[in-house]
């Protein structure tokens, strides 16, 4: 499929950022958290994405500590121009990927910048995350560092990510924030409540990661052992005993409504989520080419009145058992 053969539709980041296609990409299992990629087949998928229209690229410094940043630097020497870049800085990480603190600090914002710009080899970052909210200092004063590399040139846009909607109110006092980050899809609806109303009343754009459940939703995981050694979702609360039965119970019925409606499971997540709005970027992440144009082809899906009610059903009648990460990992949400 070429990039005239399927029209991607564009959204626009925020009131005044940049427009990118309907659907991203998240590059973090290309490096991490996932088990064992091939960086030569990730590369293939980066390119097609860009071949199909599918521009805005999501990374982090954390992610395989530099290497998946690394990994972007390679198609950015090639194809720099048809790249909405975003990448993310505050979780710092020892050299065997231990997490050693969440840093908000305004120099730290200065330094991590500065590396993540040389290991992408660009000069400068379309969208730039602070990628968990550092609570030992104030909003005000990280955001109004990241603004300093707005005015020196080194970022365009600014972005916050498992951000509260206080927060978020805080810190776009000092600078427009374009975007926020968080996780939401068919098993994760928290911003329901008060962040996606507080985007929308500030005109910040969401961007939800782990959009399809951490590849749950796809109805391809019955059972934690299955997933590669190394996996951080083999401790994941969702993924274990009972929370997976349960969570089965959802998984089977979405494929079975999808493929009444011939989609793939995966299409119709991303298509429920991008029918909550204009408003709304996704980025499933992927390393396979034809999974790729799968997600991808969810962005031409539309969802009727009638689909959207059975959808709603669906989600009253199986919730969606166990938190979505970790105890220690949850203290660092919705700061």
């Amino acid at each position: 499929m070429s990039k005239q053969e399927l029209t991607m539709p564009r959204r626009r980041l925020g009131a005044q950022g940049p427009e990118v296609s309907a659907l991203g990409l998240g590059c973090m299992g290309m490096s991490d958290f996932y088990g064992p990629a091939d960086e030569q087949q990730s590369l293939a998928v980066l390119h097609r994405a860009l071949d199909i229209g599918l521009n805005f690229l999501d990374t982090a410094d954390m992610y395989g500590v530099g290497a998946n940043e690394r990994l972007l630097a390679r198609l950015l020497a090639e194809r720099r121009e048809e790249v909405v870049l975003a990448t993310k800085f505050g979780n710092v990480r020892a050299a065997d990927g231990r997490l050693l603190r969440i840093d908000g600090s305004p120099a730290y914002v200065h330094e991590a910048c500065d590396a993540s710009l040389q290991r992408l080899g660009v000069e400068q970052i379309d969208l730039y995350y602070q990628h968990r909210v550092d609570r030992s200092v104030p909003i005000e004063e990280t955001v109004g560092a990241m603004a300093e590399l707005v005015r020196a040139g080194k970022v365009r846009h600014l972005g916050l990510s498992e951000a509260s909607a206080a927060t978020l109110r805080r810190a776009h006092a000092v600078h427009p924030i374009a975007a926020l980050q968080t996780e939401y899809s068919l098993w994760t609806r928290d911003v329901e409540a008060e962040i996606l109303p507080t985007c929308r009343e500030l005109g910040i754009a969401l961007v939800p990661y782990s959009p399809l459940g951490r590849g749950f939703l796809t109805g391809a995981i019955r059972s934690a052992e299955q997933l590669p050694a190394g996996d951080w979702r083999r401790a994941n609360p969702r993924f274990q005993a009972e929370q997976l039965a349960a969570n089965l119970a959802l998984a089977d019925a979405l494929g079975a409504l999808a493929q009444g409606e011939g989609l793939s499971p995966a299409q119709l997540a991303l298509a429920w989520l991008l029918d909550q709005g204009p408003d709304i970027v996704p980025i499933p992440g992927t390393r396979s080419v034809s999974r790729l144009a799968e997600n991808a082809a969810a962005a031409q899906v539309h969802i009727g009145a009638a689909l959207r009610e059975q959808l709603a059903g669906l989600l009253a009648a199986h919730p969606v058992a166990g938190s979505r990460y970790p105890e220690a990992a949850m203290a660092a949400l919705n700061a």
